[in-house]
């Protein structure tokens, strides 16, 4: 049967239904584009936290806001302020066949919160745009060209330790040197940019001498430096020599992950193997460190010196040296005045298992129980005076207070989303 023919609808009359039906398109996609992640974050304490870390499963970022990209979000605080972030892919889903969003790990960024300020609220929402790049604080890397070191810095302070290359024998009429320690170095910063990179350049190979940016004052040898560890057996500490390999796991531009794997070695009838995996967010003058040792042999449990170096000041600085220890928090702390270097604070921070302090002939020593196969985290810095913001004995004390009593009492995220 044929249909009846319809009226033609006039030109002005069909404008009207093409606008209207776009209104219904806007209505359906602008919930979609406003859609956000709300995170609230919360902490008992009433002292200041600056550069607090956040950490946001990206699985509940994917969940609120299907087909989030790493590249095309924005992290606001409450007064719409755009906040530098990263994300992780530490622990990610193996694929993303359909390019959703799914294969990362950890979406990180931070905030400075005030003294009393106990709550503060985020959102996280997708972009039509590229984020912007953000400075790098945090960064971390192997460095073959300087015999196997490996550095990490932030904007605060640098490390380096050593690895293979450094503890081979050297080749006969060959100058090499050779150094055997799993002891943390320390480099000293003023400036609140990357320096790892340009101080190892080849053209430039003064940086035991402060030319503006910071320098390289801190004795390690054979000690543990400013965090190393080793086996206390109630009288010695047994160490292992330079680290076997290294990887990285995130690199900046808020936080650096990586970890250091050691060859076995024996500590007094058993033997004893390590990986530590350090955390490095900017805006700390400390390290998360998380020790995980294998041991095999006569005892289930484990004894763990965590140490600072004794003698740590540059050659000819007629050091003056104050130790901090603060049991009841697990720190372990020197104040070392130098000559002409300025003054260095060094810390270590235990805040679960500390077992008391001890001391060999090189190291002070903050004791720790731990149980093999399970991670011993602690934490690990320095702060120079000349930095300009830790300059006094009284101020490195009150800071590790700060510090240890941040460790364990972390701040509570929780996730919601608005429309």
């Amino acid at each position: 049967m044929a249909l009846p023919l319809r009226a033609p609808v006039p030109f002005t009359q069909m404008k009207l239904l093409l606008i209207r039906a776009c209104l219904l398109v806007l209505v359906f996609i602008l919930p979609a584009r406003a859609e956000k992640l709300l995170v609230t974050v919360t902490h008992d304490l009433a002292i200041a936290r600056p550069a607090e870390t956040i950490t946001v499963p990206w699985s509940e970022v994917n969940k609120a806001l299907p087909g989030a990209l790493l590249q095309r979000i924005a992290v606001k605080d409450f007064a719409g302020r755009v906040l530098p972030y990263q994300v992780t892919n530490v622990a990610p889903q193996a694929k993303d066949p359909r390019n959703e969003g799914i294969a990362y790990g950890v979406l990180i960024f931070q905030h400075d919160f005030a003294t009393g300020e106990k709550s503060a609220v985020f959102t996280v929402e997708k972009t039509d745009t590229v984020a912007p790049v953000f400075p790098v604080k945090a960064f971390a890397r192997l460095v073959p060209e300087r015999l196997d070191d490996f550095a990490w810095e932030n904007d605060k302070l640098a490390h380096r330790t050593y690895g293979p290359a450094l503890a081979a024998p050297a080749p006969a009429g060959v100058g090499k040197e050779v150094l055997v320690t799993s002891g943390l170095d320390l480099w000293c910063k003023r400036v609140d940019y990357p320096i790892v990179d340009r101080w190892y350049n080849k053209g430039h190979d003064h940086y035991h001498t402060d030319q503006g940016e910071g320098m390289d004052m801190y004795q390690v040898g054979p000690s543990r430096g400013c965090g190393g560890t080793g086996i206390w057996d109630g009288s010695a500490l047994h160490v292992c020599g330079n680290f076997k390999s290294a990887r990285v796991l995130a690199n900046g531009p808020i936080r650096a992950i990586f970890e250091l794997t050691y060859d076995t070695w024996a500590a007094n009838g058993i033997y004893v193997s390590e990986t530590k995996r350090f955390i490095v967010d900017a805006g700390h003058q400390l390290d998360r460190i998380e020790s995980t040792f294998t041991a095999t042999g006569r005892s289930p449990d484990l004894t763990v010196g965590i140490g600072l170096h004794k003698s740590p000041a540059d050659r000819g600085q007629d050091p003056q040296i104050a130790i901090l220890r603060e049991e009841a928090a697990g720190v372990l702390g020197q104040w070392v005045e130098q000559k002409s270097n300025g003054a260095l604070g060094t810390a270590v921070i235990v805040p679960v298992g500390f077992a008391g302090y001890a001391d060999d002939d090189r190291n002070l020593l903050a004791l720790a129980k731990t149980t093999p196969s399970q991670p011993l985290v602690y934490y690990a810095g320095a702060a120079w005076s000349r930095a300009g913001e830790i300059t006094t004995q009284q101020a490195w004390a009150a800071y590790l207070t700060a510090m240890a009593a941040r460790v364990r009492a972390p701040v509570k995220v929780i996730l919601s989303t608005v429309p």
